[in-house]
């Protein structure tokens, strides 16, 4: 084995003496919105530094060590990276200079249980189509009907996301170009016009998921925008999720600027009305002119912000319209074969007692040990081809389910590792739940687990500084996407927002988020990094 858990670490350890600035931009947090802003301003001439609070750098994409094995923390699949020609993977290769390489997943991506049922979902768009059409030979009038409303909603997704740029007045004048009246209802509203097959649109909506919201509270947006993301395929970043952040702090220090870990910030610093820089939780002041905060829009304006900024009031009461997205619970798991002497697949597992998810879902919220209503689990060590090579001998397991907060929230103010018995008690039970469910997909990994240890929503807080362990930053409603306030410019001089809430989840969305902001902030650079990234 010839990784350590010091190798996975990605930034330089916070101290004083290490800034070297001034500095033209600092960026509070280094999840991979924060990161990818960083990256395109550094490729524009600014001078960047990135402050992040936990011992790495990466946000979500991170990875750890522990016990002769390593886990990403929240990436499990990317799509769109098939082609260097899509914008999702121009924008990997700018801002990682081409350095970050993909490994595709089985081409049946995604497989979805309803109980005893299962269905793949298959790369490309006519096997896609195919496959849907096959399972459901009397819906193929209906399935067309929904993949012509999810092209629909991609040539008005252009257009809401140039909203995020221009001013109001302007955002305004585009608005009056309406978009299609299914844009922004609810997924299930949408699909239940098109089809009454409820398996049908279980089987549609089976990545839900994905941004943590069943299709009755899920906006048409956000359904649309994650299943064409994967409608070309899967596919897992090379050396684990933290070859993200690897390959990209280069770009940031190439241009004088840095990434520093166990750099907590405490505010936000004004003057004259205006931002001039950051204070640390140990007092130091890091200046400068502009501070973009990848923080998330709670934590920025309820703990970065405090009463003497006048427009802070408005922005508090902004956020009574928005929502915490789901927690969950996540069991990582380590065994003593490779992935191929264990016969892990390639492909995720979606596993759901029925086609009901809102019925299930309100099942387990009235009764803890009820089923649970989604258990997702992913195989790294089979996706990743170097896996093998940096951990010979040993493969990985990753199971996620939903895990509300207030589970856990008892134990909120005892330190992290020394939460005691009770809660070592609770986090067992619910390990061999989810052991239980693994084992009667695949029993045959009965009895070949070397190693399992459980994160709960307080992991989530203590490590992302997210207080109700959501995952996906603000849920993502209909009434999200109706906020013109969650863009990059704030109305506060020298104040921007970066990341998942000012677009979408996941690394795609934050990845966008901070691609928006660097355009703002880039003025005729920032035009020409629009063509580059988000052109034809």
């Amino acid at each position: 084995m010839n990784n350590t858990a010091a190798s996975i670490r990605m930034g330089r350890r916070y101290r004083a003496n290490r800034l070297d600035g001034p500095y033209d931009v600092v960026i509070v947090g280094s999840g991979i919105g924060g990161l990818t802003a960083a990256a395109c301003l550094s490729k524009m001439g600014k001078k960047v530094c990135v402050l992040e609070q936990h011992y790495t750098a990466g946000g979500f994409t991170h990875s750890y060590q522990r016990n002769g094995y390593e886990w990403d923390v929240g990436v499990h699949y990317i799509g769109d990276m098939g082609s260097p020609r899509s914008m999702g993977r121009r924008l990997f290769d700018y801002v990682s200079d081409g350095s970050l390489q993909w490994e595709p997943m089985d081409e049946r991506f995604d497989r979805i249980y309803h109980g005893r049922q299962c269905y793949d979902l298959v790369a490309g768009k006519s096997a896609y189509r195919e496959a849907l059409i096959t399972a459901f030979p009397a819906e193929e009038q209906a399935i067309n009907t929904y993949l012509r409303y999810m092209n629909a909603v991609k040539d008005s997704t252009r257009l809401y996301t140039l909203g995020k740029l221009l001013p109001a007045w302007a955002s305004r004048l585009l608005a009056k170009k309406k978009p299609p009246p299914f844009f922004n209802q609810t997924t299930r509203r949408v699909l239940e016009g098109i089809t009454d097959n409820q398996q049908l649109i279980a089987v549609l909506t089976g990545q839900w998921g994905d941004c943590g919201l069943p299709p009755a509270e899920s906006s048409f947006i956000i359904h649309s925008m994650i299943a064409q993301h994967y409608m070309h395929g899967a596919y897992y970043p090379v050396g684990g999720a933290s070859r993200m952040a690897e390959t990209i702090i280069p770009t940031i220090q190439c241009a004088g600027g840095d990434v520093f870990t166990y750099a907590a910030v405490e505010k936000i610093l004004l003057r004259n009305k205006a931002v001039c820089g950051v204070r640390m939780v140990n007092g130091d002041e890091i200046l400068a002119p502009v501070v973009i905060s990848n923080a998330g829009v709670f934590n920025t304006f309820t703990e970065l912000l405090d009463d003497s900024v006048p427009q802070r009031a408005t922005y508090l009461q902004q956020l009574q319209q928005v929502r915490p997205s789901m927690a969950s619970i996540c069991l990582y798991i380590g065994l003593q074969q490779t992935a191929e002497a264990l016969e892990l697949p390639k492909t995720n597992l979606w596993i759901y007692p029925s086609e009901h998810y809102e019925r299930d879902l309100a099942t387990f919220d009235g009764d803890t040990e009820a089923e649970f209503p989604l258990v997702y689990i992913s195989f790294p060590s089979a996706k990743d081809p170097s896996f093998n090579h940096r951990y010979p001998g040993r493969a990985t397991i990753e199971i996620v389910a939903p895990g509300p907060h207030h589970w856990f929230s008892q134990w909120a103010d005892k330190p992290w590792g020394k939460r005691g018995d009770d809660y070592e008690a609770l986090k067992e039970h619910l390990s061999q739940r989810l052991l239980a469910t693994l084992y009667e997909k695949l029993p045959h990994l009965k009895g070949k687990i070397d190693y399992y240890e459980l994160s709960t929503s307080l992991s989530t807080d203590f490590f992302c500084r997210y207080k109700n362990g959501e995952i996906y930053g603000i849920d993502h409603t209909p009434q999200r996407f109706e906020q013109d306030w969650l863009k990059p410019k704030t109305t506060i001089p020298g104040l921007y927002l970066t990341g998942q809430d000012i677009m979408t989840c996941g690394v795609m969305g934050a990845m966008v988020g901070g691609l928006l902001t660097a355009i703002q902030l880039g003025g005729l650079k920032g035009l020409a990094l629009a063509r580059k990234i988000m052109g034809p």
